[in-house]
């Protein structure tokens, strides 16, 4: 009988605590839809195209769309499209080449070579700015042709972000590996043929990552790219509308931008999200 009740009281408490979890879930949830939902609802708002003190439109129309549309706001989301485009192309493949490489060979100066690249890759972004910005003005790669320049920048260090694939590649049996080339298979073969398609959600991981950081950049892009409307990114585009000579005619446009810088990668991270956990879980279990 006491076992019961025990068994009861435990079921009782298991309940609660899920309870708790899911409302607390809930309101993290509100909380960071919030300011979303306030974008989208602006954006949709006509009478009026200043900052107001209500949330809910008293005017409902597409004109700030048409606005957006009529802007240079193409042009940027082109090159946005463009940089993240070509830095999840060639960040992805130096990854997981990479990745592959020190997973799958041992050779002289590989552990030196991996803590060089971790210890190297802990200092901020931020130090290499200056010399940076020097690089590219030298190369004729900022303002009006900051695009070339801001995926050069993207892809060049990128084979130090290794960490992450090369923990899903060391969970991949190497007899897989040994099996393919007693079969007459090159390493690139085993790679493309063999690892990369059990290593899907890494692949997808890398490929997100990699086009999620050039999407949402805006201080290097900012620093590379100014006084030239032909080289902004959206972010730095749209930061321009909110000067206070512009903000008041151009706030509720900015919304509308804002919803469709933030719409395709949210679909995107929604439809891959299951491979993107996978990624990420499966990464973590061997450094």
């Amino acid at each position: 009988m006491s076992n019961q009740k025990h068994h009861m009281g435990m079921k009782t408490l298991n309940r609660v605590s899920n309870s708790a979890i899911y409302i607390l879930l809930i309101v993290i949830s509100v909380i960071w839809l919030i300011p979303f939902v306030f974008i989208v609802l602006q954006s949709f708002r006509v009478e009026s195209t200043y900052q107001v003190g209500y949330v809910i439109p008293q005017q409902w129309g597409l004109q700030n769309y048409i606005n957006l549309w009529n802007s240079d706001f193409k042009r940027w989301y082109l090159n946005t499209f463009i940089i993240a485009l070509a830095a999840a192309v060639f960040q992805t493949v130096i990854v997981l080449c990479m990745s592959y490489t020190l997973s799958r060979f041992r050779f002289k100066m590989r552990g030196p070579l991996m803590r060089f690249m971790l210890i190297l890759g802990m200092f901020p972004g931020m130090l290499t700015m200056i010399i940076l910005y020097r690089v590219l003005s030298d190369l004729g790669l900022t303002q009006a042709n900051a695009v070339p320049g801001l995926i050069l920048v993207s892809v060049a260090s990128s084979g130090m972000g290794y960490y992450v694939s090369k923990g899903f590649f060391d969970t991949i049996p190497k007899s897989l590996d040994e099996a393919a080339r007693v079969d007459g298979a090159t390493r690139l073969q085993v790679l493309y043929k063999i690892i990369l398609p059990l290593a899907k959600p890494i692949v997808i991981y890398t490929i997100l990552t990699a086009f999620m950081g050039p999407w949402g950049d805006y201080v290097f892009a900012r620093y590379v790219a100014f006084g030239t409307s032909a080289g902004y990114n959206v972010a730095v585009g749209m930061y321009s509308w909110l000067t206070n000579d512009q903000i008041n005619n151009m706030y509720t446009t900015f919304c509308a931008g804002g919803v469709i810088v933030a719409l395709p990668v949210t679909i995107l991270f929604l439809c891959l999200q299951k491979y993107y956990v996978e990624g990420v879980t499966g990464g973590a279990v061997k450094g």
